[in-house]
């Protein structure tokens, strides 16, 4: 928890301390997903989310073991986009457990933009899913989130999820 607060203030600072815009990058839907005045390696972090995000849907635990650093938090919404408790919030461990379930049909991104801070990238935006093991009605859903990544020896990792709104369900 401590070496999150200290990422999360290290963001901050940095954000304060730059005297330029942040530079920004847009994702559109996964039939037209490019990215949009890229600069400062934005293009490589929107292409980094697109393959983890392929990654869950193919359940490849391997490949998310060796981006997700060992205090990796994913903090799911629902009751906590109102205040409440969050449904839950994963580590490393239980979020590659889920995944390996193979529990999506897809995650499609939507509206991804990207604030590059060196070598901390954050991106907000949104996924559509479509769920493999759902109720009917509960099958597909939308997920507006907010992620941290942070590229450490030469390589980007996936530091935190945080849902800032949803699910929605369709």
């Amino acid at each position: 928890m401590r070496a999150r607060s200290i990422l999360i203030s290290l963001v901050v600072l940095g954000a304060t301390a730059s005297a330029q815009q942040p530079n920004r990058a847009r994702a559109t839907s996964a039939a037209n997903q490019k990215a949009i005045s890229v600069d400062g390696g934005a293009a490589e972090v929107l292409a980094f989310e697109r393959d983890m995000e392929a990654a869950v849907v193919r359940g490849d635990v391997a490949y998310l073991s060796r981006i997700l650093p060992a205090d990796f938090t994913f903090t799911h919404g629902d009751g906590w986009t109102t205040g409440g408790a969050p449904i839950r919030v994963d580590t490393k461990s239980s979020w590659l457990a889920a995944v390996g379930k193979q529990p999506y049909l897809a995650r499609d991104l939507d509206s991804v933009n990207v604030e590059m801070h060196g070598d901390v990238a954050i991106t907000y935006g949104r996924y559509v899913a479509t769920n493999r093991t759902a109720a009917a009605g509960h099958d597909r859903f939308t997920v507006w989130f907010e992620r941290v990544y942070v590229k450490r020896n030469a390589q980007w990792q996936y530091v935190s999820h945080r849902t800032v709104h949803g699910p929605t369900y369709e």
